[in-house]
């Protein structure tokens, strides 16, 4: 088969095409592949404008063209080809709130996109529940996201007396003001990957949190630090998915996260569950995890097992009975 992928500027997040790399990586073993990152990060209209046209003037007209996330109106582009849209969430539509902007939102982001699309792939059971009150369920696939291989089981001893909490992302989101106040009375080392509000930082160090900033990482730096702790944080308060639940899992870590959709679909029997709202729920995770040993053993062998869920082979070949679907209808 041959496949195009699409990806939206690295300057707007690199999550998704961090994601769909891994997976491209092994579609790519066994079909022909050409990738595509648009030129414009903005949403504004010349911006949408300059993105739809370059998406135009590089469709596969003879194969399949996958637009890999939030870029979703660059369906526009791709007007009698073969059309995968991955949909990772629908914050866009769900964070706005300006009326007139939603609807536009909603309008070129949804609507018209998941008209425009031969298939659209969500990539959990909670962002499928959303889309198909937008769109008709037969053309509507579930797929995971892939954990990327890389991640390998690394055991640690655990340090009771001083853990190392790593915070994953401090977007809007990821919940780290209420991470802050928590662990003000909780003695760790917060290890935060991606940059901090100056306010945060004054906080944590007039609160006396022992901590550490990490930006603008490798792959491979990343990978090292999942191994340097001892916890992997991940309370957010919306997600589309969730991939530090399974990137914990696989190192072999114990992973504290949200009770809210779609983290316990993502982690299932393999983390500590915790109301991100509350700051003693969280606490209160956070102590069970560091004084149960045998709760720490459940949890880290419950998260080996679980990674085996987002294996790269078992998503590759999912992706690929929709591509295969799609290239019969061609032929």
């Amino acid at each position: 088969m041959n496949i195009s992928y699409f990806y939206r500027s690295p300057k707007a997040g690199y999550s998704i095409g961090k994601v769909f790399r891994t997976l491209v990586t092994e579609v790519s073993n066994r079909n022909n592949v050409n990738e595509y990152v648009v030129p414009a990060r903005r949403a504004d209209v010349l911006s949408l404008i300059r993105n739809i046209i370059f998406v135009f003037k590089n469709r596969n007209r003879k194969g399949i063209n996958h637009i890999t996330g939030d870029i979703h109106y660059c369906m526009l582009g791709l007007i009698g080809c073969r059309t995968v849209l991955t949909v990772h969430d629908l914050s866009m539509l769900d964070c706005e709130t300006n009326i007139f902007k939603k609807k536009l939102i909603k309008l070129l982001w949804f609507t018209i996109p998941f008209f425009l699309a031969e298939k659209v792939v969500c990539i959990s059971h909670h962002t499928y529940n959303q889309v198909v009150k937008l769109v008709d369920s037969n053309k509507v696939r579930m797929i995971h996201n892939p954990v990327d291989p890389s991640f390998k089981y690394s055991p640690k001893s655990f340090n009771i007396s001083c853990p190392a909490i790593l915070q994953v992302g401090t977007g809007w989101n990821k919940n780290l003001d209420n991470i802050i106040e928590v662990i003000r009375d909780f003695n760790c080392t917060l290890i935060i990957i991606g940059s901090v509000a100056l306010e945060q930082e004054l906080r944590m160090k007039d609160y006396g949190i022992s901590y550490l900033i990490k930006e603008g990482l490798s792959d491979i730096e990343l990978i090292s630090e999942y191994q340097a702790c001892d916890i992997v944080s991940f309370c957010s308060i919306y997600e589309g998915f969730g991939m530090p639940i399974i990137e914990g899992n696989a190192i072999g870590r114990c992973v504290l996260t949200s009770d809210i959709e779609p983290m316990p679909e993502v982690a299932g029997d393999a983390a500590c569950f915790v109301d991100p709202r509350d700051k003693e729920s969280i606490l209160k995770g956070l102590i069970k995890i560091t004084s149960d040993h045998k709760y720490r053993f459940d949890l880290i062998e419950a998260g080996k097992s679980n990674a085996e869920r987002f294996n790269i082979n078992r998503i590759a070949h999912l992706y690929e009975l929709v591509y295969m679907e799609l290239s019969h209808n061609l032929n």
